[in-house]
This record gives structure tokens, sequence and C-alpha cells, in this order.
């Protein structure tokens, strides 16, 4: 099992990141200590990426977990290869998904795609193997960097959730990819972490609120 991490004022990171960026620092401020266990199976990760393309967190948990129980209690290539493609979409899985499904579970199988040797290779490198199948994207790809691989410094620009909290913190509108990589360039080489502080301020709910750089908002 993934041992969990926690992040706080005394880690190097944050420490990095607030001497970087005040308004990052404010964030972090706000958010507090967090805690988190990098997601520990590729593969059952990959699936539940591909099935949330486009929908929400809450609809996805759904769906993912009708996934599980059809599988009993365990997405794995041997369990998911059970099922039939009838059986997979009666739980809300849209063809399209189906099939990508189909060939990332091909691809692991052939060796085509192997999670062991991504150890050994750059972001990019590993963003480039897996986005040669279909229905894996740049988005999914990151995911995968960030939350199962613990990669330090990937800025996940294509990420929604993550806009939202970037929109809120720098007040403003500009989310293009090269207004948000030019500001955030200076978390470099800790995005990874500075991501995850904006996804945590947006489910806390803080970015319902106003952001205050020098209080006024929760704590």
């Amino acid at each position: 099992m993934a041992e969990m991490i926690r992040l706080d004022i005394d880690s190097d990171a944050i420490r990095y990141l607030c001497g970087k960026d005040k308004r990052l620092a404010r964030v972090i401020e706000m958010v507090g200590p967090l805690t988190y266990t990098p997601y520990q199976d590729s593969y059952s990760f990959i699936v539940n990426q591909i099935i949330g393309q486009m929908l929400s967190n809450k609809v996805r948990d759904v769906i993912y977990g009708r996934l599980i129980d059809r599988c009993g209690g365990e997405v794995r290539m041997e369990t998911v290869g059970r099922l039939t493609d009838e059986e997979i979409r009666s739980i809300g899985i849209s063809g399209a998904k189906v099939r990508y499904i189909r060939r990332f579970t091909e691809s692991m199988k052939s060796g085509e795609i192997d999670f062991a040797g991504f150890s050994q290779m750059s972001d990019e490198e590993i963003i480039k193997q897996l986005t040669k199948l279909p229905g894996i994207g740049r988005w999914t790809a990151k995911m995968y960097l960030i939350f199962s691989l613990d990669r330090p410094d990937v800025l996940p620009v294509e990420d929604v959730a993550f806009l939202q909290g970037y929109q809120w913190t720098y007040k403003t509108d500009d989310v293009s990819p090269a207004a948000v990589r030019k500001k955030c360039k200076k978390w470099s080489p800790y995005a990874s972490i500075a991501a995850r502080y904006m996804y945590q301020a947006l489910d806390l709910g803080f970015t319902k609120q106003e952001f205050h750089l020098y209080g006024g908002g929760k704590k």
C-alpha cells in the first residue's frame, strides 16, 4: 500500500511555492496541511478516468461504482475482460468509452503499454505513450501523472477544475494554456503540488467567495 504523503509549511515544496507566489501562499494558508495517498493501481485509475471524461465527478463515481459491482468488487483486466460490451454499456458507459476501455486493456495485455517501465520515463514520454491510444488524451495522461505516479511538476492546463481554482486565485478570465503556463512557470518544479491546492480550494468551497490576498477569506 502506498505511503500517505503530508504537505505542510515545513515541507520543502511548500516553502518554495510560498516564497515564489504570494497568491498561492494565501491559498496554501487557507487550505492548511494537505494529506494524500497516490492511487496505486494504474489499470483501474485509467479506466476510471476514461469513464469520467465529459462527466461530473459525481456522475463518474456513480458509474464507476456500478462497474466495481459488475466486476465483483475489483476493476482489473481479468474482471473487465469477462464482461460483455452490452454488460458494460448497461451501467451507463457509452459505446465509444467501452471501445476505449477494450483497446486500453488490449494494450496492457500485449505489453504495448508497460506501466512498470514508466518509472524510467519522463513525463512527456509517458504522455506520448498513453495518448497513442484512442480515448486517452493529455488530460487523462496528466491526471495519471499527478494522482497515480505522484510526479511533482505537472501543470494540468487542460483540467476544468484546476482552471476554476486558477481563475479564482488570480482573478482572471484568461485561462488560455499560454497564459496559464506563463503565470505558473514560477511553480516549477512543484506545479503538481500547487495544482493540488487549487483542487482542494475548490473542493472546500473557497472559490465561492471572492479571493482576498490579505485575509477576509476562510482559513
